[in-house]
């Protein structure tokens, strides 16, 4: 089984470029189930439902969300119903809609996603993510109750990923980190089997501060008056994330490479294998 990971979609380019691209991407390596967090994709503030329909029919088969879930209120109805859109699983218990799902691949292959958020440096106020993970990883066997295990960690701080990525080290398939932007270069295989990385990047323009108007973000770094509001970017997109080729026997992968195509980052989807390797 081949899984896509996409990192946070940013603003109209981000969009722009997951739509027009997902569907070759998807058909020229082999792709079996697509996660993306789209958390900022609504002009970098949220999402909304009509941007998930967009979404889901490129073929992505799973959004995850972050600690922009809520910006846009109109989303609160929509996750009630739509299965498909995830927000993190250790919000207080109450928390409208639902932090994880399993769900299946054409060939019939069943594929778990949960989506974790981190407490360093973050505004949010949420459970525990180690304890909340370990009992989601407990309750949820690779290899028994699913075939594969997708757990997207989306926080600030690179070291609670990490060691959210050792605590889940054979009991997923991968784990991947969301919220920062920016592509983290330590895509392996942990030891015991498990795909990581710590941060999957963006799906967005790259000439800006994090997706957002680069002169924006400087007057407000340079300033005390915070007042003026942050822009997305206008530039061409760059699509990151990982793509995993997961083991149908253990659910556990076989390999994962960064991947990186458009926009101002090095290309790195010329050097991913058309088809999964065994």
């Amino acid at each position: 089984m081949r899984i896509l990971y996409l990192g946070d979609v940013v603003g109209k380019s981000g969009r722009v470029a997951l739509t027009e691209h997902l569907p070759t991407i998807k058909i020229n390596f082999s792709i079996d189930f697509v996660v993306v967090c789209g958390e900022n994709a609504a002009h970098g503030f949220g999402i909304t439902e009509k941007i998930c329909s967009s979404f889901f029919n490129s073929g992505v088969d799973v959004i995850t969300l972050g600690n922009h879930a809520w910006d846009q209120k109109e989303i609160i109805k929509y996750i009630r119903i739509e299965n498909r859109l995830l927000r993190p699983f250790n919000y207080p218990e109450g928390t409208v809609g639902q932090g994880f799902g399993i769900y299946k691949t054409a060939k019939g292959s069943k594929v778990a996603v949960c989506q974790i958020m981190g407490k360093l440096f973050m505004k949010h106020k949420v459970m525990d993510p180690f304890i909340i993970l370990d009992q989601y990883l407990n309750d949820t066997v690779l290899g028994q109750d699913v075939d594969c295990i997708i757990i997207d960690i989306h926080g600030e701080a690179t070291s609670e990923k990490t060691a959210l990525g050792v605590l889940s080290d054979g009991r997923a398939s991968l784990v991947v980190g969301s919220h920062s932007h920016v592509p983290t270069s330590d895509t392996r295989i942990l030891n015991l089997g498990t795909a990581y990385q710590t941060d999957a990047g963006m799906c967005g323009p790259y000439n800006s501060v994090i997706g957002m108007d680069s002169d924006i973000a400087l007057r407000r770094f340079m300033s005390s008056d915070k007042v003026e509001r942050l822009e997305p970017a206008k530039g061409i997109a760059t699509l990151c994330g990982v793509v995993v080729d997961v083991c149908n026997k253990t659910g556990l992968a076989n390999s994962i490479y960064p991947f990186k195509t458009g926009g101002d980052l090095s290309d790195t989807s010329g050097n991913l294998p058309l088809k999964e390797v065994n």
